[in-house]
């Protein structure tokens, strides 16, 4: 379903793997969920780079380990969670060089 959307958007070839909670059962903010993606890509948890727009979703996946990036287009007043994005962008066009 997910790849699907991904490849009707014509986003596909900017992308090297689409994970989904599907394959674990389970939604976030489940550790498991944040396994699956260290799983799947070989990496260690503070080398994988997590972007959301959901305070909540920055906040399970800073807990787990990832480096976070919160995309906060509207400048939302950051909300009071644990675990705390690396960075806080107002748009996708920030990030390139933050993954430097």
């Amino acid at each position: 379903m997910l790849q699907s959307a991904v490849e009707n958007s014509g986003l596909a070839p900017h992308f090297d793997k689409v994970l989904s909670v599907h394959e674990v059962g389970i939604y976030k903010p489940s550790p498991k969920v944040y396994q699956l993606a260290v799983d799947r890509m070989g990496a260690a948890p503070g080398e994988i780079c997590f972007v959301s727009a959901n305070a909540w979703d920055c906040a399970g996946s800073a807990a787990f380990g990832f480096q976070v990036a919160h995309l906060n287009r509207f400048g939302q007043p950051v909300e009071r969670l644990p675990g705390k994005p690396r960075v806080i962008l107002k748009s996708l066009s920030e990030l390139p060089p933050v993954l430097v």
